[in-house]
């Protein structure tokens, strides 16, 4: 079989199911799904040996399968033909303060979405979660990606302490600190790779926090407007508008 887009038209094709794969995946390959995906594929979606599925890896891009073997906890799937390879991602990092559950998922949820390259958490000294269900949040990236039609998923850090954070901080990184007490637009001139959004918790960062981040010498304070945003939605409304102006250099993995 070609590595060459399907002969299935791309109408059919959109309505079929479409799974997130961890593993790689080639043309020609046959591959044994998890049980989960192989009772959602048999048991919800009743899906029977030859009929046609998509799927992606985050390594190689989107695949159209087929079923070779509709078993309920072992289903089998044949990969027949590469559709688009893995997406170019922005360099765009988002870090943010852990907030409640339910609020976190959507942080994730919508940093998949709107293209982020990585969703890095990061305690606070105001921070009120101070653990995370890590494979919770790369569930709702996962579901994510499956709905939306991504090819890449961001990756998911472990927790850091905003101290250590920047510490380490690459020199090469632009650091956009979303300041509450304000700050300059989030303009073009600020919307270039390599880059990272810092959002504060539901209580903001102390003084000491806002004072060393300030004095960063990657870090740019901004301002999201006039009004007063969640934690949550202005970690969204920040990568929209990041993605929105940004002349975008990529990254991709190998």
């Amino acid at each position: 079989m070609s590595e060459t887009r399907t002969s299935l038209s791309t109408r059919v094709l959109a309505t079929t199911p479409r799974l997130y794969v961890e593993q790689s995946l080639t043309v020609g390959a046959r591959i044994v799904l998890p049980t989960p995906a192989s009772h959602y594929l048999a048991s919800v979606m009743r899906m029977a040996v030859g009929d046609n599925l998509r799927v992606f890896d985050d390594i190689g891009g989107e695949f159209h399968a087929q079923i070779a073997d509709a078993a309920r906890k072992a289903v089998a799937i044949d990969i027949v033909a590469l559709l688009h390879p893995r997406e170019p991602v922005a360099d765009i990092w988002l870090c943010v303060a852990p907030v409640k559950r339910g609020r976190i998922d959507l942080v994730a949820e919508k940093a998949c979405e709107l293209g982020a390259a990585k969703l890095l958490p990061v305690i606070t000294a105001r921070t009120i979660v101070d653990k995370l269900n890590l494979d919770r949040l790369r569930a709702n990236m996962i579901e994510a990606a499956e709905q939306c039609g991504r090819t890449a998923l961001p990756e998911l850090a472990e927790p850091v302490a905003l101290a250590k954070l920047l510490k380490e901080w690459p020199a090469d990184r632009a650091l956009l600190f979303a300041d509450e007490e304000g700050g300059a637009p989030l303009a073009a001139d600020l919307c270039r790779a390599p880059a990272a959004i810092l959002i504060g918790p539901e209580g903001g960062f102390t003084p000491a926090e806002r004072d060393t981040i300030r004095a960063h010498p990657q870090a740019v304070a901004i301002t999201l407007g006039p009004r007063i945003l969640r934690a949550e939605t202005a970690a969204i409304a920040a990568l929209a508008v990041w993605q929105a102006l940004a002349e975008i250099p990529c990254t991709r993995k190998d």
